[in-house]
């Protein structure tokens, strides 16, 4: 496995882990950033948490580590609305303006790191996507 790769795993599993411990240590200010449409924002926050935490598990074991990425990938595009929810109503968050902004690059910036990943881990936990054993 490339250093690169290495580096981007790393990433996005302490993004994932950090943030799945966040849903439940700070549920009620995740809470706070998800859209009035979407029902049971609580539920909503500890299933999203379990989710991250999952995934970054799932990151761990060679065998799972793709399917665990893709998840990933699903999860961010489906937390997305509370990003676009936060640039509707600035004045609702206790956030600088310009961090709301670069969430958007950000988010698809992290997205496109997990399926830069995703595309170069193996399937077989013992040969990665280029054929090298890792």
């Amino acid at each position: 496995m490339s250093r690169m790769l290495v580096a981007g795993l790393a990433f996005i599993f302490l993004w994932f882990f950090l943030g799945g411990i966040a849903h439940f240590v700070l549920t009620d200010t995740e809470m706070s950033i998800v859209p009035p449409y979407i029902p049971w924002p609580r539920v909503a926050v500890l299933v999203s948490g379990v989710c991250e935490l999952l995934g970054a598990a799932g990151m761990v074991y060679r065998a799972t580590r793709r399917v665990a990425l893709w998840g990933l990938f699903a999860l961010t595009l489906a937390v997305t609305p509370c990003h676009i929810y936060m640039l509707q109503y600035p004045e609702l968050f206790h956030v600088p303006y310009w961090a709301l902004i670069s969430r958007m690059p950000l988010q698809a910036a992290l997205l496109a790191l997990i399926a830069w990943c995703a595309a170069r881990v193996g399937t077989s936990p013992c040969v990665g996507a280029d054929g090298a054993r890792t």
